[in-house]
Parts: structure tokens; sequence; C-alpha cells
């Protein structure tokens, strides 16, 4: 693609991106992209309001962050005067540009398109509304470089490929008071819950996993959401040593908590790419076509489990991608884990092997 610098150079530029954590994650190198290519442009990042109160209390590439009511998606019904409202309220912003990395374009290009922006920019997959410049959203691809395939489209890149985040000496004291108990003894972080059971492994392995570190001379952390604390029980029940359990830290507290770890283990989920992003060492449990988008780029300090079954355990229907679950014909919506077959060996080995590596 050939790369296309504006001039002049852009005076205000937003990004709409309103998901979810591992989401936010992976669009960070392409904001640092565009803050070094266009570094006196205010960059105002559109998200949801959680993003916001994280940002403000670390340094970011962003400058704003402006949160987004509820967007239209094809299944789910908005509040039309909110977002009206909305997009009054973005027109009067009189961004040069917009981009949007939220998805095919088929609810979010008619919404951006409101704000009047001098350029617009993003994904687009017929029949979405068209953008000035876009590329087609095709699933599988690394989430992180279709984000920067998207800021290239207005000239921006960048040598910095891995997601980063600062942890802030407010997130260290936050996570101290977990450490505390830890009495300076090294810490392996296992987060063993995720919204999806799909991405499930199952309690059972991750107990033998956190007993045979603790065997090894490492204390561990069980962490988890408010939502994921019976995980937490469950996975402190099946096991034969004691873990610290940790479902009450803030966003910030828990990066805190990951940064210092001496690695993290963890499904397919939001702590696992923010353990990756403050420079924890990791091992990822993931389903096959899941590491093509959320797999990380380098491989010196994270390793992969993967699942290659490929099929419902119940009806066998092979999905053809996997958010949403689109199956080959229609009607599963099984409750099972597509990575529980995963043996514990294929955890174990390569998180006694990273942990090995750091001592040298």
């Amino acid at each position: 693609m050939e790369t296309v610098f504006l001039s002049p150079a852009p005076r205000k530029i937003a990004l709409l991106h309103a998901k979810a954590l591992g989401d936010f994650i992976v669009t960070l190198p392409a904001l640092t992209a565009i803050k070094e290519t266009y570094p006196n442009a205010e960059l105002v990042l559109l998200a949801k309001s959680w993003v916001g109160a994280f940002l403000a209390a670390r340094p970011s590439m962003v400058d704003r962050v402006i949160s987004v009511p509820a967007l239209p998606t094809l299944n789910k019904p908005v509040n039309s005067a909110e977002l009206e409202r909305f997009c009054a309220a973005m027109k009067a912003e009189k961004f040069d540009i917009i981009l949007q990395m939220q998805g095919d374009g088929k609810t979010i290009n008619p919404f951006i398109n409101k704000f009047g922006a001098g350029l617009t920019v993003g994904m687009r997959n017929p029949p979405a509304e068209p953008l000035d410049r876009f590329i087609p959203y095709v699933h599988y691809q690394n989430e992180v470089l279709r984000n920067l395939e998207i800021a290239a489209l207005i000239g921006a890149s960048t040598g910095k490929l891995e997601p980063h985040l600062e942890v802030t000496p407010s997130d260290e004291q936050e996570a101290d008071i977990v450490r505390a108990a830890l009495k300076g003894r090294p810490y392996v972080v296992i987060h063993a819950g995720a919204d999806d059971i799909r991405r499930l492994w199952p309690v059972s392995k991750f107990a033998e996993v956190a007993d045979s570190l603790i065997k090894k001379g490492y204390e561990v952390v069980l962490t988890g959401t408010v939502k994921e604390a019976q995980i937490v029980a469950n996975v402190m029940q099946a096991m034969n040593n004691a873990a610290i359990p940790c479902t009450s830290l803030t966003l910030g507290g828990l990066a805190g908590l990951l940064q210092s770890s001496a690695l993290v283990i963890s499904n397919d989920t939001g702590p696992l790419h923010l353990a990756r992003a403050v420079g924890a060492p990791t091992v990822g449990i993931l389903w096959a076509p899941n590491v093509l988008n959320w797999g990380p780029l380098s491989r010196s300090r994270h390793r992969l489990a993967i699942s290659w079954r490929l099929e419902c355990p119940q009806c066998r229907i092979k999905p053809v991608s996997p958010w949403p679950f689109q199956p080959v014909t229609p009607g599963c919506d099984h409750p099972y884990s597509f990575v529980e077959n995963i043996p514990v060996a294929e955890v174990l080995e390569p998180a006694l092997e990273l942990l090995s590596a750091a001592k040298t």
C-alpha cells in the first residue's frame, strides 16, 4: 500500500474505538504511529468511559478521551436521541480526520459520517457506507497489524509494533496491597477467567499448574474480576497448596501487579493483553483460530498453548469465526470450552522455560 502523508498536517485527529480491554490494548501501536507522525495534532480517542479514567492516570499518546454512548450494532437497539446529541457534539469539534477501528463499517460508518470530519478513514465491506480511505475488513488478521494498516492510510507509521502501557506509582502502590502477602518472594499471576466459556481452560488444570509452580518456589496470585470470583475460588479449592486470591484491584492496580510478576498465565482475555503491554512474560491459552487475531507478535517473552479443536464436542459443527460464533449450519450454541483439551504439560513446560530464562 502506498503511504500518503497529509498536507497540510492535520490539526485534530479522532479515533473511534469503543470496545473491551484487549481490543483497546491492540490499538496502542496505531495510536503511537499517529502521534509520532503528526506530533502537533491533538489526538482524541472516542471510547468507553473506563478508558478515559484509565488513561487520565498515566502518560499516553492520547491527548483527550471523549466517552461514547452505546453504539449501534446489527442486533442491539440504541438511544437514538443520545446518539444524535453526540453526533452534533462531534461535528462541533471540527475534526480534520476521523478514523474508525471498530469493525466492518456496516453500522459504524453511517455514524461517523455524521461527524462532518474533513477525512474519514477505517474499514469497509459493502454494503457499508463509503469512507474516504479504507481497507476491507477480513476477519483473520492480527489485530495490531490491522490497526496499523488503518493508521497507514493517513501516512502514520511506527517501529514500535508491540503494545506498551505505562505503569504509574499509583498503580504500584495499589498492587503493593496484594504484594505485601508475598513478603518479597517471586510470584506468578494466573488468570483463569474469561467472558466466553469457549475460551476457559479447566479449573483443575490451572490448579495443577499452580501447585507445580509453588513446588518450584514461586508464590501464585489468582486474579479475576468481581464476576470471576467464583472461578478464583474454584481454582483455590482444587489446589493442594495455598494461593493468594485477587479480585478487587482496579485496572491500574492490576497493571502494577502484572508488571512485577515473574510470569502471567492466562486464558485469552483482557488481562493477558494487559500483561504483555506492561512487559510481563506470558503464557497464553488460545484456540487456534484466535491465534491469528490475538496472538503476540513476538515469542522471546510470550508463548502460546494452542487448542486445535475445530468442532463442537456435542454436535460436531465447525465454527468459521470465533466471535460471534458462526457455525456452518445454524443452531449450535452448546456451552463447551474449545481449549479444555490442552494438556497441562503444554502450559507448564513453556512457563518453566520462561521462568528459567529470566534467571539466567
